[in-house]
């Protein structure tokens, strides 16, 4: 059975404490002049601003870059945990009348799903305990379509994630679209390390 394309960024799905992941989040402000779109499941990095009540600001993650965390949920106001109604928006999208706040996993040690890019050579699991980096994709309107690059996987501390293995599920095997479970390696939070 192949597996299925269905892109939805990092989500995330445990702590590498081997407990579930506890919904933790931190609130971050995404800048009105910011020219990227966002969605649930983008990897983000700090902007190095903030607004005016000190909430510290992120940008889209990059490839190579360190990485804060991912998206969660987001929407127009700072209170977004105090009221989820507040949690009024689908995407963020590239232009901007306003302001946004988002909700960020950005503890270093969130154990993350994503899925493998369907071109290439797929990974295999002689990968597994190797670093990779993330590559952009379009969002289908409510969630990332951030995807995990199956070229230039190496021992380098700089790259986004470490693979951890294959996401257990019936439906997911070695190959195109494989669904991974993955750290944020070049974490802003703790220095990345070498892979396996």
């Amino acid at each position: 059975m192949a597996n299925t394309n269905k892109p939805e960024g990092l989500a995330p799905v445990s702590h590498v404490l081997g407990i579930p992941w506890n919904m933790g989040v931190h609130i971050y402000f995404i800048a009105s002049d910011d020219t990227n779109a966002f969605a649930i499941g983008d990897p983000v990095k700090s902007s190095g601003s903030g607004d005016d009540n000190g909430v510290p600001g992120v940008t889209l993650g990059t490839a190579g870059s360190p990485l804060r965390g991912a998206i969660v949920g987001f929407g127009t106001k700072e209170s977004l945990m105090a009221d989820p109604a507040n949690l009024d928006s689908n995407i963020i999208p590239a232009t901007k009348t306003k302001n946004y706040y988002a909700m960020v996993a950005d503890d270093p040690f969130i154990i993350f799903e994503v899925q493998e890019i369907g071109t290439g050579t797929p990974l295999a699991k002689t990968e597994i305990g190797l670093n990779a980096n993330l590559i952009a994709g379009a969002n289908n309107g409510y969630v990332s379509g951030w995807l995990l690059n199956n070229s230039g996987e190496n021992t380098t501390a700089t790259l986004n994630v470490r693979l951890l293995g294959l996401a257990r599920k019936s439906d997911n095997a070695f190959g195109a679209y494989a669904k991974w479970l993955v750290m944020i390696n070049s974490h802003e939070l703790k220095a990345g390390s070498d892979g396996i």
